[in-house]
């Protein structure tokens, strides 16, 4: 289900920003590295974890974004992942929850989704299996059943402040623009960037 999330949403020109963990994650990160993935990491960029996804952190480093908040060298600990979570929604225009417990960090995510105005979906599941009881909690609570990519692209078209379409080919690119970008763009930047490796407290 992630997978085929993750890569019809892709075809469709949106990027996947998952947190690289194992299961859920790591599949929706794969399914999209052709178009399009962000990894939100609890640690330092310099620390991979968990360790067997080294090939799949390499893959998303050189053809996607891996970001972080944590100065190099930093070890993610228990404590790190609902900071990275408020990363992840942050960045996104809305969230689906594919599979989560009745207590899941799955559940915190959600929660800081709709706490930044974000689409809270979510995958249903059976009520009979313990694993899908957050998703189905969810749903019962108020967020959107989602079964396939198409559901979430009609929920995303359909958010009150206006029609989600995917950035034309090659928006982004670069190398397909001869022109600079603009001075107010890049001043922007630089008041964004801190002297030494730093923590948002917001």
């Amino acid at each position: 289900m992630a997978r085929d999330i993750a890569a019809g949403l892709g075809e469709a020109g949106f990027v996947t920003v998952s947190g690289l963990a194992l299961g859920i994650d790591g599949e929706a990160h794969a399914a999209s590295l052709r178009t399009g993935t962000i990894a939100g990491l609890g640690g330092a960029i310099d620390h991979i974890y968990p360790p067997q996804h080294e090939r799949l952190y390499a893959e998303i480093a050189a053809e996607g974004l891996i970001v972080s908040e944590s100065p190099f060298g930093d070890r993610a600990k228990a404590q790190d992942f609902p900071s990275r979570n408020r990363i992840i929604t942050g960045l996104s225009r809305g969230v689906v929850v594919v599979e989560a417990a009745e207590r899941s960090g799955s559940l915190i995510s959600a929660r800081r989704a709709g706490e930044q105005g974000r689409e809270v979906m979510a995958v249903p599941g059976s009520p009979l299996d313990p694993r899908e009881a957050g998703t189905n909690a969810l749903i019962y609570q108020g967020a959107s059943l989602v079964r396939h990519a198409t559901d979430v692209l009609e929920i995303l078209s359909s958010l009150s402040h206006g029609h989600v379409s995917a950035p034309p080919a090659g928006a982004y690119d670069r190398e397909s623009s001869d022109e600079p970008l603009p001075e107010s763009q890049i001043a922007r930047v630089r008041e964004a960037l801190c002297p030494t490796p730093c923590r948002l407290t917001k």
